[in-house]
């Protein structure tokens, strides 16, 4: 399998992360979901990753669709990617085993499908959080907990931000 062929195969359905998931289940595997836009993949989100990463076996990150970003008023120029290319940019990352997309505006409906074993956040949200309606919230986390997995909160690299990025680039 060429090297393209294979960082393509890690861009899948949420049907086939749930089959996988299951199989690394089964091989007792502990899976770690993570979702953003990863708009612009800078050091931060790279960190980030790799942090999260480092909590199990397997690691899947679920994007926002080009639809889901521009609905969540980021702006009118965003995504400056498309969700091909965010993907293909996070298959690239060696410690990331799958990259699936969501249409909604939270990966819900992901999550509830994968079940992954330690769901994983920036610090800016908060896992001890039960409200859902609180900015704080870690979507998905009730899932997670009911089915005696982790919720976790990450720190952030400060300093960088897709934000941050794009106000350096318009200076």
């Amino acid at each position: 399998m060429s090297r393209l062929t294979y960082l393509e195969s890690k861009i899948v359905s949420i049907e086939d992360a749930k089959r996988l998931t299951a199989l690394w289940h089964l091989k007792g595997e502990k899976v770690v979901f993570t979702n953003g836009c990863f708009d612009i993949l800078h050091k931060g989100h790279v960190t980030y990753l790799a942090k999260a990463a480092e909590l199990g076996n397997r690691m899947i990150v679920a994007i926002n669709t080009d639809k889901s970003v521009q609905q969540q008023g980021k702006g009118d120029d965003r995504p400056i990617n498309s969700e091909e290319a965010r993907a293909t940019v996070l298959a690239g990352l060696g410690f990331v085993d799958l990259v699936v997309f969501f249409e909604e505006q939270t990966p819900q409906k992901v999550i509830e499908i994968v079940v992954p074993d330690v769901l994983v956040k920036g610090a800016d949200y908060d896992p001890n959080e039960k409200d859902p309606h609180s900015k704080k919230y870690i979507v998905g986390s009730d899932v997670v907990l009911k089915n005696g997995g982790e919720v976790i909160a990450i720190q952030l690299v400060e300093g960088y931000s897709t934000t941050a990025i794009l106000n350096k680039l318009r200076k």
